[in-house]
């Protein structure tokens, strides 16, 4: 009982007063933002096993910025999710010693999906349609 009064506060006070919304706009916007979250991450998920099954030269840009689309059309969740999953990868990257310029790239691609870009504009010469 008191997670569900502490989650009605959490979702009120996360709700704002953005527009004045209904009392169903402030319980609900919340629960919205982690479902596309979660959509996203899926998303994130299948872009990246795609990549692996694909095993495809010169495409890891392709899958970057096409998870992170995919992601951010969820919504502002979807979008959230796919940030922090990329910054989190990324760092990871870099804490085993990736190299700091291909990290900067992959987080190009990242950032162009996110903002609606086309991830075929990474695309190698030669990838499979299903991809």
């Amino acid at each position: 009982m008191k997670l569900l009064v502490a989650v009605v506060v959490l979702a009120a006070v996360a709700a704002g007063t953005e527009g004045a919304p209904g009392f169903w706009d402030t319980i609900t916007k919340p629960f919205s933002f982690a479902k596309e979250a979660v959509q996203g991450a899926g998303d994130m998920a299948g872009a990246y096993g795609d990549m692996r099954e694909a095993n495809w030269k010169n495409s890891d840009k392709y899958f970057h910025a096409r998870g992170n689309h995919d992601a951010a059309q969820r919504g502002p969740g979807g979008a959230w999710a796919a940030e922090v999953i990329s910054n989190a990868r990324e760092t990871v990257d870099q804490w085993r010693g990736g190299d700091p310029a291909a990290s900067a790239a992959d987080q190009e691609a990242n950032n162009w999906g996110r903002g609606g870009g086309d991830s075929n504009k990474y695309r190698p010469a030669g990838l499979p349609s299903q991809y």
